[in-house]
């Protein structure tokens, strides 16, 4: 698979799983966007892993859970490039709490980040598509259709996402956009590890049939793959990353020896 000359728009990609993913993309010769919010040293510092891969890339700083920074990063990309052919839309946040719990703020804050800032994103970045070959990715999670502990309002966020991902995909596809999704279990990431810590999701490692965690690199494997040629009837789906859980959730990984 070549990205060979492409232009990426990564969200939320200075850590985690947005990291991966503009590594991965880089791997294939694609210009990476790294987009941050809060931690501007990691997103610089991925800038720099990119381009030690031989490929450019730049940094833009947008909360795209508010309108109209979504707007002004956007602008900056067809002012500075005037075209995109990937979005990845990968930010993503969150608060834990039951769904009776769930208060206005925090679900503003959820949706808007979650859902809102897909479909902005992609309203935006499919006029620069347009007469490219043009790709969206959405990066969902395993709760948006299994009820989770204190995890309401994300799976919800998430499961509007996935519907949106259908709706684009049918309306975009005369414009020769492919849109996907990657929907991932528990990732081995450090904000994984702060939910383990407070009991909402286990160490899947003891649970996972395929013996280990999903890692990182795993969703952005599959995020690689659905912006290439080979994925291009692909539409409208949800790849499920999740080393066999979700369809043998009480099969116990073989020991390692």
């Amino acid at each position: 698979m070549s990205l060979q000359g492409k232009l990426a728009l990564v969200t939320g990609s200075g850590r985690g799983i947005g990291r991966a993913i503009t590594l991965k993309l880089a791997s294939q010769g694609a210009n990476i966007i790294v987009n941050f919010f809060r931690h501007r040293e990691s997103a610089e510092q991925t800038a720099r892993d990119i381009e030690a891969l031989g490929v450019k890339a730049e940094v833009i700083r947008a909360n795209v859970g508010d309108p109209a920074k979504v707007n002004e990063m956007f602008d900056t990309i067809a002012s500075k490039f005037g075209y995109l052919d990937i979005l990845v839309n990968n930010a993503a946040s969150g608060v834990g709490r039951s769904v009776l719990d769930v208060d206005v703020k925090a679900w503003d804050w959820t949706m808007d980040i979650n859902a809102k800032a897909a479909l902005l994103c992609a309203q935006r970045a499919a006029r620069l598509m347009e007469g490219r070959e043009g790709k969206i990715v959405n990066i969902t999670s395993l709760g948006s259709s299994f009820v989770l502990p204190d995890y309401a309002i994300v799976g919800i966020s998430k499961a509007a996402l996935e519907a949106l991902t259908r709706y684009l995909a049918i309306e975009l596809a005369p414009k020769n956009i492919c849109v996907n999704a990657v929907a991932a279990s528990a990732v081995e990431t450090e904000a994984l590890k702060f939910y383990i810590k407070e009991g909402l999701v286990q160490d899947t490692h003891k649970t996972t049939p395929a013996g280990r965690m999903i890692i990182p690199e795993d969703v952005a494997n599959v995020v690689a793959f659905l912006c290439s040629e080979e994925a291009f009837m692909i539409r409208g789906q949800m790849i499920i990353v999740d080393g066999g859980t979700s369809i043998a959730p009480f099969v116990m990984p073989k020991e390692k020896y």
